[in-house]
């Protein structure tokens, strides 16, 4: 009995070491931030920061045990599709995403409980929640009408610029 428990350990720990040889999650890039969202305060960005940035941006801390097989392959995996659905990194191409966020948040659904599990300080209150989510809907509205005035903006530069044009033509045409 005890002979066959050896053996099984000996497997188990000859799988472990070979399974480190899988090249997959031993890197973990961390690309520039190129945009940041304007959060509306300290306390939900920070709260952002805690509970989303490590798998919802590129200033990702990757703890020990995401260095070991088979844990690094969830870890560059969950962060992989973290950034693929929001990337508070890259704000200005993901800042469409906010509501939906804020739904997930809302609704408990994030951070996941795999990752609360080892990161306690994570696990948001309700007030958090609720916190949290209202944040991240008004991100998305400031960034709405934000777009919504650089639109305004341009079409206002081109009616200036149409404007400058006649105005041109007026004056080249006159007696002279």
């Amino acid at each position: 009995m005890v002979r066959g428990l050896r053996r099984v350990a000996l497997v188990g720990l000859v799988v472990l070491v070979v399974i480190q040889l899988v090249p997959y999650g031993l890197r973990h890039p961390n690309p520039p931030v190129v945009a940041e969202p304007a959060w509306p305060d300290a306390r939900t960005e920070e709260l952002a920061r805690t509970a989303c940035y490590d798998c919802h941006s590129n200033e990702t801390d990757w703890p020990l045990y995401s260095y070991v097989a088979p844990m690094s392959w969830l870890v560059r995996w969950d962060v992989e599709r973290g950034r693929d659905e929001l990337n508070f990194s890259e704000w200005d191409e993901f800042s469409g995403e906010a509501h939906d966020a804020a739904e997930l948040v809302a609704d408990g659904s994030m951070p996941l409980g795999r990752y609360v599990l080892l990161h306690r300080d994570a696990d948001l209150s309700a007030d958090e929640q609720v916190e949290l989510a209202a944040a991240l809907a008004r991100l998305e509205d400031a960034t709405d009408a934000a777009a919504d005035d650089s639109a305004d903006d341009a079409e206002d530069r081109r009616d200036d610029e149409r404007d400058d044009e006649q105005d041109e033509q007026e004056d080249d045409s006159g007696p002279g």
